[in-house]
């Protein structure tokens, strides 16, 4: 696959993952959307190259930060754990 392609691709992977950021997708696009930019005119494949594995690497802390806040809501709805009072 040509870099463009895959960098095309990490793209839109990035935005369909950021319609659940906790700061709001707005925020999240609009910071993916300024990274993409700065690096717009990068022909070096090698750079090209570790930018992409660098992306891939944002994807899988994404996945990380939505699997966590799943687990925290689900443990907080199936343990409710009382709160204790130091009185």
């Amino acid at each position: 696959m040509c870099l463009r392609s895959r960098v095309l691709d990490l793209y839109k992977t990035l935005l369909y993952m950021g319609r659940d950021y906790p700061q709001g997708y707005d925020y999240f696009r609009a910071n993916l959307k300024k990274a993409f930019i700065k690096n717009k005119d990068e022909t070096d494949p090698m750079k090209i190259e570790k930018m992409i594995e660098r992306g891939n690497f944002v994807v899988k802390e994404i996945e990380a930060l939505y699997m966590m806040k799943k687990y925290r809501t689900m443990k907080r709805r199936y343990y409710n754990e009382p709160v204790k009072n130091d009185k």
